[in-house]
């Protein structure tokens, strides 16, 4: 094969990857209309766009659509999209195909800081977002340091790692959840995962978290293909290892940290959708990143469409919906692979 029919080849590919990014982001937002549309109450296609450009004077289907549904979706959608970008970094920068934000501890360690807010400082809710964020970026900090000491070289040993931090912090917050009974209501059903009740003060807390998060995962994204090279090999190509792997985890930290302080911990998205994302554009993390979040973002709308609808009255948590989907795939990803999968 000729220089140019190779050439031509790769334009041909990268236009395919943008094709598929641009139908994910289609795909998000047909969904984003169906979720609104649907409910307890269903509105038509001209009802929710009366109310979304102000031009209806229903007041029942603006306080529902925009006051209600609208944030909510927003909110998911950015939970959704966080949680799937800092999956997506830390498989890059653990080179482990099975590190997500839930299985390696970071949503513990998120969960575990904003319980003891919740608790101990409830006057300062407002200091959620940070607390958790370094909840986050230490969960992450103590896996990569276990990985660094050799006790995780392999899959299986970082994953494993990363289950006994996960069950320690757990172990803690639900012993501070037990001894703090008056609170144990509200922090229960926060832990389990959901957007119920999520208006637009929680979508306002979120979006800044989430705009540096993606700008900062957008510009790290050429990197994070140099460390599936390895660190010599990176170190050769004049990459400061180091130096760019405490910036990745600290940006899937943020995400990470975010998603849970407005979301509490729902599970798998971020190990379900970068695999998704890998099947179908490949594992140059330019593409990958964006199709990671964006398929993150669907993934979390519909497991919500599907929680608040169909055992209605009854709502459940969209962690629950998230974890029924996500066991599965994991164990499947476990004898797929054999703890032995490549980035």
């Amino acid at each position: 094969m000729s220089h140019l029919e190779s050439e031509s080849q790769l334009i041909v590919q990268q236009r395919k990857k943008v094709l598929l990014i641009f139908f994910f982001a289609v795909t998000g937002f047909v969904i984003m209309f169906i979720s609104i549309n649907i409910g307890t109450l269903f509105f038509d296609l001209n009802q929710v766009i009366s109310v979304l450009f102000g031009k209806t004077a229903d007041t029942l289907a603006h306080q529902i659509i925009y006051n209600i549904r609208l944030p909510r979706i927003l909110t998911g959608t950015l939970v959704g999209m966080n949680l799937a970008l800092s999956g997506a970094l830390l498989q890059g920068v653990l080179r482990n195909p099975l590190a997500s934000p839930q299985i390696i501890g970071v949503n513990s360690g998120a969960g575990l800081a904003a319980v003891i807010i919740m608790i101990y400082f409830p006057g300062n809710i407002t200091m959620i977002p940070l607390g958790a964020f370094l909840g986050a970026f230490l969960a992450a900090t103590l896996v990569y340091c276990l990985a660094a000491m050799d006790v995780g070289s392999s899959t299986i040993s970082i994953v494993l790692a990363g289950v006994a931090i996960s069950a320690f912090l757990n172990a803690f917050t639900s012993g501070m959840m037990i001894l703090n009974g008056d609170e144990l209501e509200v922090t229960f059903s926060w832990l389990l995962g959901g957007l119920t009740g999520r208006g637009w003060s929680y979508f306002h807390i979120i979006l800044p978290y989430s705009a540096v998060g993606l700008t900062a995962a957008l510009f790290l994204s050429p990197r994070v293909n140099l460390f599936a090279l390895g660190d010599e090999v990176s170190s050769s190509l004049g990459l400061p290892v180091k130096i760019y792997r405490v910036l990745v985890i600290i940006t899937a930290a943020v995400l990470a940290g975010s998603a849970v302080s407005v979301a509490g911990t729902i599970g798998f998205v971020g190990l379900i959708a970068p695999h998704m994302a890998r099947l179908l554009v490949g594992n140059d993390y330019r593409y990958m990143l964006v199709s990671s979040g964006m398929l993150g973002a669907v993934l979390l709308l519909l497991a919500d469409t599907i929680a608040r609808t169909v055992f209605q009255p009854v709502e459940l948590p969209v962690g629950v919906i998230t974890a029924a989907l996500g066991a599965p795939f994991f164990l499947y990803l476990l004898y797929r692979k054999g703890g032995n999968a490549k980035i």
